[in-house]
């Protein structure tokens, strides 16, 4: 994805679609233009983020092995002709632990509210253990729900159709969608179920927009992506990227990034031995955030301990964490 220079807050797109199949979808009248919110939710990593990324046809949602790797509310857009689809991937469904999952839990409750179809993302081997109220309130929304059932590819047996039958018995849903993001098997089917659903509207955004985040937003997020990629435990949970300095000149990118963890021992652990491991994160984030940006960045990353902030109402606000 190469962007221009002069790119302003938003990311913006040059129309890139997620698929020959997506084409084929914008042969409606013109005057009937539909436009709707469809938001994505589900427990934590069942493939939200893969998903969404797929459907928008740019990488805008961090995509990790490990859970609850999605803090916020992330609009990505599909614009064509005829309509225009806001896509948002939501945190990952969970009891709250911290302030900070509470916050989160905020994100994905005000998803529900602004949505015109929601699609429920789940898999083989997740239950709907601890989130029955988020299920309750779904049911009781009245909103079109698309079951879309991840990792099929890993399916044996009877396996998809027990699955299945598990989930329509909690859930009321319009179509059930089994699908593998992992190999990008039947996700077309996704869109035209959701061009079926969404109203006829003009657009929301501007159709030159991708998302409605900055591009500060997505260099945090790079960041912070490398992070979990590379510390075990309780690192990539303790950690929080924030962008100090964000200088678009017109051959390079300066960014400079200050990293927060809990604790002093978490700094340690987090810089490693003669700042080897930082490096490694600076190198890895620096790669991707030129592929990203489709320009030359010079990264500066320096840590910082900001205690408990995982806990603290007023430190999560500085954070950007504030769902209201």
């Amino acid at each position: 994805m190469a962007l221009p220079a002069n790119c302003d807050t938003k990311v913006k797109t040059n129309y890139r679609k997620s698929s020959t199949f997506v084409k084929n979808l914008s042969k409606m009248s013109n005057s009937q233009h539909k436009a709707g919110f469809v938001n994505i939710i589900g427990k934590p990593n069942v493939g939200k983020s893969t998903l969404m990324n797929i459907l928008v046809g740019e990488r805008l949602s961090i995509i990790s092995s490990k859970a609850q790797t999605t803090r916020h509310r992330i609009l990505g857009m599909i614009n064509e002709n005829d309509y225009q689809i806001v896509f948002s991937d939501t945190p990952g469904m969970l009891k709250p632990q911290y302030e900070l999952h509470k916050n989160m839990m905020g994100f994905v409750n005000i998803s529900l509210e602004d949505a015109d179809v929601v699609v429920f993302v789940t898999d083989l081997f997740e239950t709907a253990d601890e989130i029955e109220d988020i299920l309750e309130r779904i049911n009781k929304s009245g909103l079109p729900v698309l079951l879309v059932i991840n990792k099929i590819d890993l399916a044996k047996g009877d396996k998809l159709a027990e699955v299945t039958k598990y989930w329509t018995d909690r859930l009321k849903v319009e179509t059930v969608i089994p699908i593998s993001a992992l190999e990008n098997f039947n996700t077309e089917r996704i869109l035209q179920e959701i061009l079926d659903r969404i109203p006829v509207h003009p657009p929301f955004y501007d159709k030159g927009d991708l998302t409605d985040r900055t591009e500060r937003f997505f260099a945090s997020e790079i960041i912070r992506e490398k992070i979990f990629k590379n510390y075990k435990k309780e690192i990539p949970y303790s950690t929080e990227v924030n962008i100090e300095d964000f200088h678009d000149e017109p051959k390079i990118i300066k960014i400079r990034a200050t990293i927060y963890v809990e604790r002093n021992s978490q700094k340690g652990i987090l810089i490693g031995e003669k700042g080897k491991a930082l490096k490694k994160v600076g190198i890895e984030a620096r790669e991707e955030l030129e592929k990203f940006f489709g320009k030359k960045v010079f990264l500066e990353t320096f840590v910082k301990v900001e205690a408990d902030w995982r806990k603290n109402k007023s430190k999560l606000k500085k954070f950007g964490y504030d769902p209201t």
